[in-house]
């Protein structure tokens, strides 16, 4: 696959975590690394991030800004900003169900740059099955 790829924050998140991805994304991942293809994260996951932790949904010893920061640092992931082009195109994707908006919006991203998706979410994995987003399950 020769892709940029974009992380789903849960791929982030485990990825911080140090929690295993598939075998299949990894070997993409560090490929990708290796041929200086970009590795990105939404910038809209640092909102996720710091919704999940105001929520009690996932428990961090960081605040959000910092967790985040350290991440892409860590990992070497690039930031992908949401341009108002991307909000836009995130009303209109082809024949999507999905109700999440922040999922919304990293369809629209991916889709918008180029990018491959790596998520567990099952809902933007059969989106990419359907062939409106490239797809990488984690």
């Amino acid at each position: 696959m020769n892709s940029a790829f974009l992380l789903d924050t849960c791929a982030a998140i485990w990825m911080a975590k140090r929690e295993p991805l598939a075998e299949g994304a990894l070997a993409a991942l560090a490929d990708a690394k290796a041929a200086g293809r970009p590795v990105f994260v939404s910038a809209v996951t640092a909102w996720e991030m710091a919704m999940l932790l105001a929520r009690g949904r996932i428990s961090e010893t960081k605040t959000a800004e910092r967790w985040y920061n350290d991440f892409r640092l860590e990992a070497d992931i690039d930031e992908q900003p949401v341009t108002a082009n991307i909000f836009m195109a995130s009303c209109s994707l082809p024949q999507l169900a999905h109700k999440d908006p922040i999922d919304r919006i990293l369809i629209a991203t991916a889709r918008e740059n180029d990018l491959t998706i790596i998520t567990r979410d099952r809902a933007i994995l059969s989106y990419g099955v359907a062939g409106h987003v490239r797809t990488l399950a984690c």
